[in-house]
Parts: structure tokens; sequence; C-alpha cells
């Protein structure tokens, strides 16, 4: 069996790597549960694998990155598991910005940022803006996210200017970061086999990951794996094989 080096290499040899991974980070109360610990500990513990997947797509060159870090549904979530997770946000974010800085990864938060607490808001706003020159790897937080939220809140902006008719272009323009890509790969951690409403316009085309792993113990390795995975893919938006390969159909 290959080690992780040697997966990197083989990924990068293959070339058809993914421009955008988005990824539900699913499991750190029920992995908590198992090690028989607290699901503050999963949390805790779930903070190195993001590092790993991030780490992992600045190696292979991914353009995107986007991390379902807290939705709109959490916030009914008991108060106390509520108000540990947004201070670790924060804790996390300081410890790791000049790690960031290094890897030349920009960070861009989307969702309702306005309904996080202000020293999350402060922290956010920080590392938003010392990684705003940043050219390389685009890491997107997903935090008070709700992909319906999103599709309402871009209808609503768009009929505010007047217009009666309304075009999916004009929908993508008022996302949250239009300007991205739609994810090629949704990774899901903890073999649940469903969305949560995360990313639901961009993820139309989108090819599906899901793993039973825990996310405290998704690292390196089992990211290449789901982009090597992801490499053996055919994806055909509607066409047949034959019109992806560019065969003659009688």
């Amino acid at each position: 069996m290959q080690n992780t080096t040697g997966k990197l290499k083989a990924i990068l040899e293959n070339g058809n790597i993914p421009d955008h991974v988005a990824v539900i980070m699913d499991g750190n109360g029920r992995w908590a549960r198992k090690q028989g610990l607290n699901r503050v500990n999963g949390h805790f513990e779930g903070v190195n694998s993001a590092r790993d997947t991030i780490e992992s797509c600045v190696d292979l060159g991914i353009r995107y990155l986007t991390l379902y870090v807290f939705s709109k549904e959490n916030w009914n979530r008991p108060e106390f598991e509520v108000n540990m997770l947004m201070s670790l946000l924060v804790e996390t974010i300081y410890k790791e910005i000049d790690s960031l800085m290094e890897k030349n990864v920009r960070v861009y938060p989307i969702g309702e940022i306005q309904d996080l607490p202000d020293s999350a808001k402060k922290s956010l706003n920080d590392v938003v803006e010392r990684t705003s020159s940043n050219t390389g790897m685009t890491l997107m937080l997903a935090i008070s996210y709700s992909g319906r939220e999103e599709i309402v809140r871009a209808v609503n902006r768009i009929l505010r200017t007047g217009k009666k008719t309304v075009t999916e272009d004009d929908i993508r323009e008022q996302l949250y970061n239009y300007s991205a890509p739609d994810p090629e790969l949704l990774i899901r951690t903890g073999g649940e086999m469903r969305i949560s409403n995360f990313l639901l316009w961009q993820c139309a085309y989108t090819e599906l990951y899901v793993t039973e792993k825990f996310w405290p113990d998704f690292r390196k390795d089992d990211f290449m794996d789901a982009i090597a995975d992801f490499q053996k893919r055919e994806r055909r938006f509607g066409k047949t094989s034959e019109q992806i390969k560019g065969e003659n159909i009688v």
C-alpha cells in the first residue's frame, strides 16, 4: 500500500485534480463517545484533521477548499457546546494564522457572519484582513451557513433591483462567493448519506465521496484516497460516455 507521499505523487502525475473541494466535517461527537470522552474533545481533535486537509489541498494545488464549520441549525445545540465551538473558532484562527500566511492561503467566510458573537467576528475579520493579499488557495469557512437561506437571500437581493424574471446567472452573482467555481468534489465523513443543507445550489453536479471514518480520524492519507477516487470518476453532466469521449453515436 502506498504511503501518503506515494499517493500524493501518483495523484499529481494523474493530473485530474479538482479546483474546488468541499467538506462536511461530521462525526466529532460520535468519535468522542467512542473514545469515552466528552463531545468537546471531538471538536478539539477535529481541528487537527482540518489542518491536515488544508495542507493536503495546498500540496495538491487545489485552488478552493470549503469547510462546513458551523451550520445555521447548529445554533440549536446545547448552549455550552455552542459557546465552546465559538471559543474554539477564535482560538484556532489565531493559532493557525501564521501557518495560513506561510502557505499563501486566503480565508473567506461564507454564511450569516453577523450571527456570531463579537469575539468570533473579530477573529474572522482579523484573519480575512491579514490573508487578503494571499494568492494561493482560497479557504472558505461556512459559518452560520444555510444553503436554503443563501438561495433565498440571493433571490430577495435580485427582487430588490426591480427585476421580474430571475435567471441562473442572476442567482449565482448573489451567492456568498460567486467568483468561486462550483465544487467538483464533496467529501462527507461519518458515513451519513446526506448533504445537510450545504452548498445546495453549487453542488448540483458535484461528485460525492462518503467515508465511514469520523472527522477526527480523517487525515492526509484519507484525503488523498478521496482525491484518487475522484480521479476515477467520469463526469458527464447529462451527456453519454460516448459524447464525453468524442465517439460517434449511431
